[in-house]
């Protein structure tokens, strides 16, 4: 049979560095289809969906709730045509009600080990409205590695600059933060994959610059550090979130490649400093995630933390509003008291004020974020605090032998001299 796969487009936020990196969670789906199953895979942010395609289904892959309504529109076009849709992903979890309007079934869950079941149904006529497998969760050891070869590779860079790949050893957190869906998406247990399994699959990508997308690595001491000691060996470069805040920790992942991570800032506290000092002296760089609008934020407290950020030497930040995404505490409190005024899902991009504040106005909000983007990359715009980034770790692959450079090469002369610039860079 022949499968249409779609990532639906969205708008993305004016005024930031604008790049689109290659879609982790269609090409887990598409790891678990079998292999019987003829895939075409459209990322519609980079190319337009070819409507009149032959297909015998159409699933449409959504991880924002900014995609829904854009993934709602797609399906209802192929339905025209009498081709049947499926749903699957985060935002198709998380607006499962109103998807279901616009869908001949709704996937909830985790495909693998699913998918067999499914397909067998619409071979015999009898797809159903819903799959509902959440908090059913299938073992991690049948967690294979993705379809990366979907991916049209060219589409993927920025200004001549190859985009990160994306891959992820653990599902699952034991976290619940306020504002965060994971522990409905994913539950409140810490499922990691075995070492060797997710080895295995990093030693197959190609790309030498990885984003591991875990909600959090600092969640289990031992796992985190044996992980760490097999991934030395590969020599990759990677990103991700939070690690343990612990010196054979950060060691180990200074050693396996960590090039640099997204550190929550809540606070002006001298632990925050310190926290990011300590990343730094194991050659780690930060990119602090900053969440404004919270109940416990005043106005002055919000531009104290934005001077605070231009003093701690982060190598870049980023600024989101708190957005009150559906199944998740802050909408269940804010929708009871009354304070949510925009529920076009369009506007859920966590750079869009849709709720009244505790302490200042929906307005005031808005300026703020505004105001926390203009100030923070006042001297140094975010692309050139990207390219310092890529220029260390360029460096670093230089010293440990695992640089390749391509045949066309720019030079940059941000930093008072020339410097080679490889054009198939990860960010």
């Amino acid at each position: 049979m022949k499968l249409k796969l779609i990532y639906p487009k969205w708008e993305k936020l004016p005024g930031q560095t604008t790049f689109n990196l290659p879609p982790h969670g269609p090409v887990v789906f598409a790891a678990a289809l079998p292999g019987y199953v003829d895939i075409s895979f459209t990322d519609e942010n980079l190319e337009e969906i070819d409507f009149n395609e032959p297909s015998d289904l159409v699933a449409v892959s959504m991880m924002l709730s900014t995609q829904v309504k854009r993934g709602w529109a797609i399906a209802d076009e192929f339905r025209k045509q009498g081709r049947q849709v499926i749903f699957g992903g985060i935002a198709a979890m998380l607006h499962a009600e109103e998807t279901m309007a616009h869908a001949d079934s709704v996937f909830l869950g985790e495909a693998e080990g699913r998918m067999e079941e499914v397909l067998e149904d619409w071979k015999n006529g009898g797809l159903k409205k819903v799959y509902n497998f959440m908090l059913r969760y299938p073992p991690v050891e049948s967690i294979g590695p993705a379809r990366r070869d979907l991916y049209k590779r060219e589409l993927y860079n920025h200004k001549g600059v190859q985009m990160v790949d994306l891959f992820h050893a653990s599902r699952g957190c034991r976290f619940s933060c306020y504002p965060c869906a994971v522990s409905y998406l994913g539950g409140r247990a810490f499922r990691p994959r075995p070492i060797d399994k997710a080895i295995e699959e990093l030693a197959g990508i190609e790309n030498n610059r990885l984003f591991i997308v875990d909600n959090s690595l600092a969640q289990s001491t031992e796992w985190e550090k044996e992980l760490f000691r097999e991934m030395i060996p590969l020599k990759k470069k990677w990103i991700s979130h939070t690690i343990e805040d612990d010196p054979e920790v950060l060691d180990l992942a200074a050693k396996a490649g960590a090039w640099y991570v997204y550190q929550a800032i809540y606070d002006t506290s001298d632990y925050i400093k310190e926290r990011i000092k300590r990343y730094h002296d194991y050659g780690i760089g930060v990119e602090g995630t900053i969440l404004l609008g919270l109940d416990n934020q005043t106005e002055d407290d919000i531009k104290r933390l934005i001077d605070f950020l231009l003093g701690v030497k982060l190598d870049l930040a980023e600024f989101t509003v708190m957005t009150p995404f559906p199944h998740t505490k802050a909408y269940d409190d804010l929708l009871r008291e009354g304070r949510i005024f925009d529920f076009d899902w369009d506007h859920y991009n966590a750079g869009q004020v849709v709720f009244r504040p505790k302490n200042m106005s929906a307005e005031r909000l808005q300026e703020l974020y505004d105001y926390a983007w203009e100030n923070f990359y006042r001297d140094e715009s975010q692309e050139e605090k990207m390219f310092q980034l890529l220029f260390n770790v360029v460096s670093r692959e230089m010293d440990d032998g695992t640089y390749r450079p391509r045949n066309r090469k720019l030079v940059h002369k941000s930093f008072g001299k020339d410097v080679v610039r490889p054009v198939n860079a990860g960010r």
